[in-house]
């Protein structure tokens, strides 16, 4: 089965977000990345860069294998 990587990525924003209790603004700021960058993930509209999925291991502790959705 083929999964789109982008909404699944966009779909572990969302739940950073929510179990953080924080704001795109915060969220940009902690991974020293722009909000619009945040939004363009939200919406599916661009995928993650390679240092950006480094940066959710190290900031956040989501795996690669969370990202890609590869425990399944």
């Amino acid at each position: 089965m083929r999964y789109n990587i982008v909404m699944l990525f966009s779909n572990i924003i969302k739940r950073i977000l929510k179990n953080k209790h924080i704001s795109k603004e915060e969220f940009a700021k902690i991974l020293g990345i722009n909000q619009t960058t945040v939004n363009q993930w939200l919406l599916g509209k661009k995928k993650p860069s390679y240092d950006s999925i480094l940066l959710l291991y190290n900031k956040f502790g989501i795996t690669p294998n969370e990202l890609f959705d590869l425990d399944r």
